[in-house]
């Protein structure tokens, strides 16, 4: 049976393609980082990240913040970004943490990403040493788009 919700392929109107999905991720988010807090819920934090189509996601954190004494190669971790405004979408990514290095010039690059050209090379000089960079091979995807109902 298929409700006015519904594509005929059995797809909420909703639905978004996975190539939406990636170029929605790569647009400009603040996404929600979600990692395993054992004992606890999980620990659910906001995180400037980058990430191009086909390839991983990745973020900077202090390697001494609660979030990055959490984080370790193989641990399983989730992002959700999303819109602020009707209509509105999101998407949520699921997968493991590839890799957790030493930044090399990553630094200036997310934050004039996230603040402009300006204020993003103050703040990278200012914050300069205090990161590694996280990587994360993306698995499973959700996402919804609202403006398609």
């Amino acid at each position: 049976m298929s409700s006015s919700l519904e594509h005929p392929q059995n797809q909420p109107m909703t639905h978004m393609t996975a190539d939406e999905k990636q170029a929605f991720l790569a647009d400009l988010h603040v996404g929600v980082l979600g990692i395993n807090d054992p004992g606890k819920g999980p620990l659910t934090v906001p995180v400037w990240y980058d990430y191009e189509p086909g390839g991983q996601l990745w973020f900077l954190t202090g390697p001494a913040s609660r979030k990055g004494k959490l984080l370790a190669v193989g641990d399983r971790i989730s992002l959700c970004a999303q819109t602020e405004t009707p209509p509105y979408q999101y998407v949520s990514v699921e997968g493991s943490v590839a890799s957790i290095d030493e930044p090399r010039d990553e630094g200036l690059p997310m934050a004039v990403r996230y603040l402009g050209e300006e204020r993003g090379r103050a703040y990278s000089k200012g914050s300069a040493g205090e990161s590694v960079v996280v990587r994360m091979n993306c698995g499973s995807w959700l996402g919804v788009d609202y403006s398609k109902s």
